[in-house]
């Protein structure tokens, strides 16, 4: 299986999880989403990742993204996991957990890389657009969890730019400057963003966030 691209068409899937059977596309709707990977369950970066995600999730609610985790145990093993992961991260887990026993999601979406573990999954992330195409992918090492700040900040880069004509900076968040379209001329570019545009270079050209 070739690994998916970024513009790929998310490939669907119908599976079991921890909240009944999920087909992506259903589950998905017309919102966006995050598909991430767990190499096992009762495993301790996991187990706080899982909880910290959980946490996070009325932060994903409030960007219409619908938040979907997967490891290659079973339904039952899960939904006792989730009982330690309520307990120890103090939270609710408020989201499906697919089952991928059979590895079969995990192929489609190439989430076994056997040069680090030939059984286990590693730790992707995929965000996919309300067209199902896939907008980011990452790739962690089962050694180190994920920083939702850093997927949240990636989701308001996304959203921002498929909607107005500008790319996000360096360590950019929500509320800063935003880069216009190298493909605008600046003169263009002054009539369509009313907060105003500094011209840095001639290719380099920022203006405030136009959500903020």
């Amino acid at each position: 299986m070739a690994s998916l691209r970024l513009g790929d068409k998310a490939p669907n899937f119908k599976a079991e999880s921890s909240m009944g059977t999920i087909d992506l596309y259903d589950y998905l709707g017309d919102s966006w989403g995050i598909l991430f990977s767990h190499p096992a369950d009762f495993t301790p970066v996991c187990t706080t990742e899982l909880g910290t995600a959980a946490n996070f999730k009325g932060e994903f609610d409030k960007r219409n993204v619908k938040m979907l985790a997967l490891s290659v145990d079973g339904k039952a093993s899960h939904i006792e996991w989730i009982k330690d992961i309520n307990e120890v991260q103090q939270t609710t887990v408020n989201f499906p957990i697919i089952a991928d026993e059979d590895r079969k999601v995990s192929d489609l979406y190439d989430m076994i890389h056997p040069n680090a573990d030939s059984t286990l999954t590693v730790r992707s992330v995929f965000i996919i657009a309300p067209d199902k195409t896939i907008k980011f992918t990452l790739t962690y090492p089962a050694s180190t969890g994920r920083n939702f700040y850093e997927l949240l900040r990636v989701i308001d880069s996304l959203q921002l730019t498929a909607n107005h004509k500008v790319a996000t900076p360096a360590n950019w968040e929500h509320g800063q400057d935003v880069v216009v379209s190298p493909a605008i001329p600046t003169d263009e570019a002054r009539e369509l963003f009313a907060k105003g545009v500094e011209e840095v270079k001639p290719y380099l050209r920022m203006t405030p966030d136009p959500t903020a």
